[in-house]
């Protein structure tokens, strides 16, 4: 069964959902969208993004026509624009991504911790996302490694999940990073040996944030000399940008810990949350009224209390803009132990010197999109929703619009977020 049905499915029963009463993102786009591109300047990346949103589970992406032989019951499923900005388009990437992430975890406590910059830097990084993304990881996960490397004498594994918003909408540049508690230590994969964490105790916190803080300043500084840095409103005036740094220097910066996770599964669990999440989900808008979207949101600063937030159609696709991220720009990665480079003999390393089993390896092929519905939804997509017999008969239904085909049939939308049939 092909992965439109699942989609539809999954919309049906609260997977990926689309609220009861139809608000969605896509709506407010198809509704002002239009008038939005007319008055304001987007980048090709956001206008890819607001058009596979737009066009997403719709005739314009093709899809198929399923019947059942034995009762003539009848249902169009139209395919998915597979966008990572799409709040429709995670759940099925999200539980394969997590079940392949099974095989890494480790018996040792997992800690979260959590980057942020400053919001003095929030224009200057939209102005230079690439680089300063980028940077971003670079001076996180050096500080985790030094810190891995002077404290416990070894490499720490951890993964780094990229967030660009809060609650609001705003820009809020953090990483989420879930890091093993301990390091592998040797010099050979002879002699690698665990020296944990312990079980209630990470790292330095404090330290770790003047760390960072150095980091990323002197990383920022190696950039700007090279002229790379595009600055918002002057060409890089030399006494701005040095009194800002000054600024920035004398600042304490924010660096979270949480403490470690209740077992394996808990921690997948938890990680789940963070890995394929976009900047708004369907079931927090709540209406969408003569061109205002109210919302609902945390706030972090009263208790984490649920409030409503309203704004102007403009301004809320303004904000959503802010967060679609360049062509190729990563938003998950691993790093120490957890390197793609090196993840398959480190890990086995690590399970020697913690006395654990190897992982069993999977005998079943991958699950397909059917077999993920049925285990996330228990629905059976391949069965007739009224008698009950399957398979269902699929014909194929071509997309109504050539501007939304994938690459060789008309205008490529960005690398891996190719919409699929």
């Amino acid at each position: 069964m092909n992965a439109a049905a699942c989609c539809k499915a999954a919309a049906g029963s609260g997977v990926g959902a689309r609220p009861a009463d139809g608000r969605e993102l896509a709506d407010i786009i198809r509704l002002y969208g239009p008038e939005y591109r007319r008055n304001n300047r987007l980048s090709g990346d956001q206008n890819k993004a607001l058009n596979a949103i737009e066009a997403c589970r719709t005739a314009a992406l093709g899809g198929h026509a399923d019947s059942c032989p034995r009762c003539g019951y009848k249902r169009q499923s139209y395919n998915s624009c597979r966008n990572r900005h799409c709040p429709k388009c995670q759940t099925l990437t999200k539980a394969r991504w997590i079940e392949d992430r099974k095989a890494e975890l480790l018996p040792a406590p997992y800690f979260h911790v959590v980057f942020s910059l400053p919001h003095e830097l929030n224009q200057l990084v939209l102005y230079n996302r690439r680089t300063l993304i980028n940077l971003l990881f670079s001076a996180a996960s050096q500080t985790l490694a030094d810190f891995g490397g002077n404290n416990l004498g070894g490499r720490l594994g951890f993964t780094m999940i990229l967030h660009t918003w809060d609650q609001k909408l705003n820009a809020h540049f953090h990483l989420h990073c879930l890091i093993a508690g301990g390091a592998l230590v040797g010099d050979n994969a002879a002699s690698k040996r665990w020296r944990s964490t312990g079980a209630k105790f990470l790292l330095p916190v404090r330290a770790l944030s003047k760390v960072f803080r150095g980091k990323f300043l002197a990383g920022l500084k190696a950039v700007a000399a090279r002229g790379e840095l595009t600055f918002p409103k002057t060409p890089g005036d030399s006494g701005e940008f040095k009194a800002m740094l000054d600024k920035l220097y004398r600042k304490a910066w924010s660096l979270y810990a949480k403490p470690p996770f209740d077992g394996p599964e808990r921690t997948l669990e938890y990680l789940g949350r963070y890995t394929h999440r976009v900047a708004i989900s369907n079931n927090r808008i709540l209406s969408i009224d003569n061109g205002t979207i109210r919302f609902k949101y945390r706030d972090r600063r009263d208790r984490d209390r649920v409030k409503i937030m309203s704004l102007g159609a403009s301004e809320f696709i303004r904000r959503f803009c802010l967060h679609v991220l360049p062509r190729g720009l990563m938003r998950i990665r691993h790093f120490g132990f957890l390197a793609s480079r090196c993840k398959t003999a480190m890990l086995a390393q690590c399970r020697r010197a913690l006395g654990a089993p190897p992982p069993q390896r999977r005998q079943e092929p991958p699950k397909t999109a059917a077999q993920w519905m049925l285990a996330l939804t228990g629905i059976d997509i391949e069965a007739c929703p009224r008698c009950g017999h399957r398979p269902l008969q699929s014909i194929e239904l071509p997309p109504v619009n050539p501007l939304c085909l994938p690459p060789g049939r008309g205008p490529p939308y960005p690398a891996g977020d190719t919409p699929k049939r």
